[in-house]
C-alpha cells in the first residue's frame, strides 16, 4: 500500500522560503513520477513542479525561478525547497506519486505566506 507522507509547511513571511518533504512508503519511489500540485481555499488544484523517474522537472508558469523540486531515491522522497514566497502562493500542497496511470496522493501541508 502506497502512503506518501507531507511535512515542511508553515507559516512564513513574504519573501521568506520553506523546504518541503514527501516521504514515500509501500513503493521504490525511483519508478514513479513524483510531484507536487496545490490547492488554495475555493480554487482547483494545480501542479506545482514534477519531476519523472529520469530526474527531468516541470513547473508551472507562477513557481519557475522560486521553487526546485528534488528527489532523493535512496530516502525514498521529494523535495520542494520554495523560494521568495507570495502570497498567492498560499494553498494546500500535495505530494503525488503517479507510475503507469496509477497515482496516489498525500494527505496535503499547509503553506500560508502572510506578514
Amino acid at each position: 500500500q502506497v502512503q506518501l507522507v507531507e511535512s515542511g509547511g508553515g507559516l512564513v513571511q513574504p519573501g521568506g522560503s520553506l523546504r518541503l518533504s514527501c516521504a514515500a512508503s509501500g513503493i521504490l519511489s525511483r519508478f514513479y513520477g513524483l510531484g507536487w500540485y496545490r490547492q488554495a481555499p475555493g480554487k482547483q488544484r494545480e501542479l506545482v513542479a514534477d519531476i519523472t523517474s529520469g530526474g527531468s522537472t516541470n513547473y508551472a508558469d507562477s513557481v519557475q525561478g522560486r521553487f526546485t523540486i528534488s528527489r532523493d531515491n535512496a530516502k525514498n522522497t521529494v523535495y520542494l525547497q520554495m523560494n521568495s514566497l507570495k502570497p498567492e502562493d498560499t494553498a494546500v500542497y500535495y505530494c503525488k506519486a503517479t507510475r503507469g496511470g496509477v497515482y496516489s496522493w498525500g494527505q496535503g501541508t499547509q503553506v500560508t505566506v502572510s506578514s
